[in-house]
């Protein structure tokens, strides 16, 4: 979710660092937990009620999202969020059954004794056609290739730059109504993080900034759609969208993904290590 209240960027300590390390890992476990369900036949509000009972019964964690309610808009009513096909983002959870050659993309937040981890996957429904699958493996690429540039000194626009520049490349768009943020103990703070940008450009990076990163790539035009229901975005041209996230801190020598759980896919070759960079 990208819809929030602009506030000063903060700076985590030891203590903080410890707290989204663990709330992300949750996150990221919620994940794991639901990937082998996404199958043809099961619906979206199934996947809801899953994660919601896991993360409360089993992680004895919060679920972001429920009843979040940024100012103006009524609160999310589910514990996740479901973006099938040509939803970009904020998909709302519901009974239409998921069908064989879907993607969806499953968008999960935990809150852990008041930290908040934010991560989100792509999945094929059943297996997916060979655009759809590309689609995705291209988002995630360029999420790495925006996590890659995160190290003290680097620039926002670095990040937005080297998503931008890969997914043109491969002849897709970059959404750029929504954006990664800032988070910690509020669901978003600032940054904002942007998916496309100029090197050299915009908020440099210090250690101890918490941030996710998670482009939103079109198959087609990059213009959005706003559905009646206030939160589901859709492409304006029907076009399949992809998106991926990481919730990323910024350490003294480069970067640490604090939303890797087991089951966490590896980085996209010749990407480094997927805990860390070196500067």
């Amino acid at each position: 979710m990208q819809k929030y209240t602009p506030m000063t960027v903060t700076l985590k300590d030891a203590a903080g660092i410890e707290g989204m390390r663990r709330a992300g890992r949750l996150a990221a476990e919620v994940l794991d937990y639901l990937g082998p369900l996404v199958q043809p036949g099961i619906s979206t509000n199934e996947l809801d009620r899953l994660a919601h009972d896991y993360i409360v019964g089993v992680q004895q964690a919060i679920p972001a999202p429920l009843n979040y309610a940024p100012g103006g808009y009524a609160p999310y009513p589910k514990s996740i969020c479901t973006s099938v096909n040509q939803v970009i983002c904020h998909g709302i959870p519901n009974d239409k059954p998921l069908k064989r050659g879907d993607i969806v993309n499953i968008d999960v937040t935990v809150i852990k004794d008041g930290w908040h981890g934010d991560t989100s996957r792509m999945y094929a429904v059943g297996g997916a056609a060979p655009a759809a699958l590309r689609l995705c493996a291209i988002t995630y690429e360029a999420m790495w290739k925006g996590i890659e540039r995160v190290r003290p000194g680097a620039r926002l626009g670095d990040i937005g730059y080297a998503i931008q520049h890969h997914a043109e490349a491969a002849g897709y768009s970059v959404v750029r109504e929504f954006c990664g943020h800032g988070i910690g103990q509020q669901f978003h703070e600032e940054p904002q993080v942007l998916h496309y940008g100029k090197p050299g450009t915009g908020l440099a990076l210090q250690a101890g900034m918490t941030f996710t990163i998670e482009p939103m790539i079109n198959q087609g035009r990059r213009e959005i759609r706003e559905m009646g229901d206030g939160w589901t975005i859709v492409t304006k041209d029907r076009s399949l969208s992809a998106q991926w996230e990481h919730t990323v801190l910024c350490t003294e020598t480069g970067f640490e993904i604090l939303t890797l759980s087991a089951g966490s896919p590896p980085p996209p070759p010749p990407a480094s290590a997927p805990t860390s960079r070196p500067a």
